[in-house]
């Protein structure tokens, strides 16, 4: 595929709309994406980004509950949804003769969602039995997406966990969800794209007549979320009667991907260096030469790479032996930093972490879903849809000098270092 076959316009209402048109196979993605998500969420009401998108699936003015799914599953397709720091996103991928039940899908619930008191309770209990299951009731339960960033962060939309607390989402209210969806949900404020099998013609007479005519509001101002890096080494500890064994994230600022997108790449090709497959620095400092660490892994973002705006964050994470010391694996770390920081890369090393994200980034959007997904969020948050097929190239373009001054700019005295102390059964 080439950057030539996306289309891009904006509806009269505001609503962007992205289009990739594909024919190899008979199946057609649409997504939507808002931008809105954990960052967004006011104090006070944690978790309420995500609270909502389980609430767009329960049902329109126009459709009861449950119709969603099954106006999807009876035409062979999938759906879903998900909550990011700065977005989130919807999903459908179906047969192509399917395309406007998907679309007309999304546009009804873009126009008028069924936010009613029995609605949203039933979602507040559904999305704690969530949190149950994925944190409280499960070793390192938020690890670290949910536990680190209060500690590299200082500001609530940067540092609150986006699953958010019971008591937060227990006060939440119909009138609440209402001025959230009035805000946040508005077509100006979202990006629709179209991928797959269908000619572009019928696409967009497709779109127009369904997301044509929904209310146009504003697009809400999105704020700036930069706070300043820490300016010394910042500490916490987690006690967890679950875990087995201790375990670390290490977190750095790293480059705005927005403003400096090759230096943020950078990071990325950093963390393959470090930590990807096990002939990396890490992997055979750590786990094999020293036996400090079980497990060690490197990457930017908490959800993975291109999911934020800036701020976003370099993690180093490793389970280790109680018998260890967490400075011992600081020291290590640290260690191979200044050891790449003074000596950049060999050519040969790079090519290896070039060519392994050059692979997965053409596995990865060869497949549909994840193809329509990338190019809706890279819309979204970078204006560019077409850079999602320059990644590969771009990554490849990294030289070992500038992976060099990245490893130097991750500095001790200026970080955030979290600790999993195992309670050991502890009430």
């Amino acid at each position: 595929m080439t950057v030539s076959e996306l289309h891009r316009y904006t509806l009269a209402n505001g609503l962007r709309v992205v289009l990739a048109p594909d024919t190899t196979s008979p199946v057609v993605g649409v997504s939507v994406h808002y931008d809105v998500g954990f960052r967004s969420e006011p104090e006070g009401r944690t978790g309420f980004a995500h609270l909502f998108e389980h609430l767009m699936f329960q049902g329109s003015e126009s459709l009861e509950k449950l119709a969603h799914f099954r106006h999807v599953q009876s035409s062979g397709g999938t759906f879903n949804g998900s909550t990011h720091p700065d977005y989130t996103d919807y999903f459908e991928v179906l047969p192509s003769a399917a395309l406007e039940r998907a679309l007309f899908l999304e546009a009804d619930r873009m126009r008028a969602p069924k936010i009613t008191e029995e609605n949203l309770k039933n979602q507040i209990d559904v999305v704690k039995e969530e949190i149950r299951l994925n944190v409280l009731n499960r070793p390192y339960g938020g690890f670290p997406w949910i536990t680190l960033p209060p500690v590299l962060y200082k500001t609530f939309p940067n540092a609150h966990n986006g699953y958010g607390g019971f008591e937060d989402l227990e006060q939440a209210s119909v009138a609440d969800c209402a001025a959230f969806f009035d805000t946040y949900y508005s077509p100006a404020n979202a990006v629709l794209t179209v991928a797959g099998d269908f000619a572009v013609d019928t696409a967009r007479e497709l779109v127009e007549k369904h997301f044509g005519d929904v209310p146009e509001r504003p697009r809400p101002r999105r704020p700036s979320f930069a706070e300043p890096a820490p300016d010394s080494e910042v500490r916490a500890d987690i006690q967890d009667k679950l875990a087995p064994v201790p375990a670390v994230a290490v977190g750095y600022r790293i480059p705005d991907p927005v403003e400096d997108m090759d230096g943020y790449i950078t990071f990325l090709v950093l963390a393959g260096v470090l930590a990807d497959g096990d002939g990396s620095r890490l992997q055979q400092r750590m786990v094999y030469r020293d036996q400090l660490v079980t497990d060690v892994s490197a990457g930017c973002g908490m959800f993975g790479p291109f999911e934020a705006r800036d701020p976003d964050t370099f993690t180093v994470t490793a389970m280790y032996s109680p018998e260890v010391s967490v400075d011992t694996v600081l020291a290590a770390l640290d260690s191979e930093l200044e050891a790449l920081a003074a000596n950049p890369p060999s050519a040969q090393e790079l090519a290896k972490v070039t060519a392994r994200w050059a692979a997965s980034l053409h596995k990865e959007h060869d497949r549909l879903v994840s193809r329509t997904l990338a190019l809706g969020s890279f819309e979204l948050l970078f204006g560019d849809p077409g850079l999602v097929y320059e990644l590969p190239a771009r990554i490849s373009a990294i030289t070992p000098e500038a992976v060099s001054a990245a490893a130097k700019a991750l500095r001790p005295d200026s970080r955030a270092v979290l600790t999993v102390t195992p309670a050991g059964g502890a009430e």
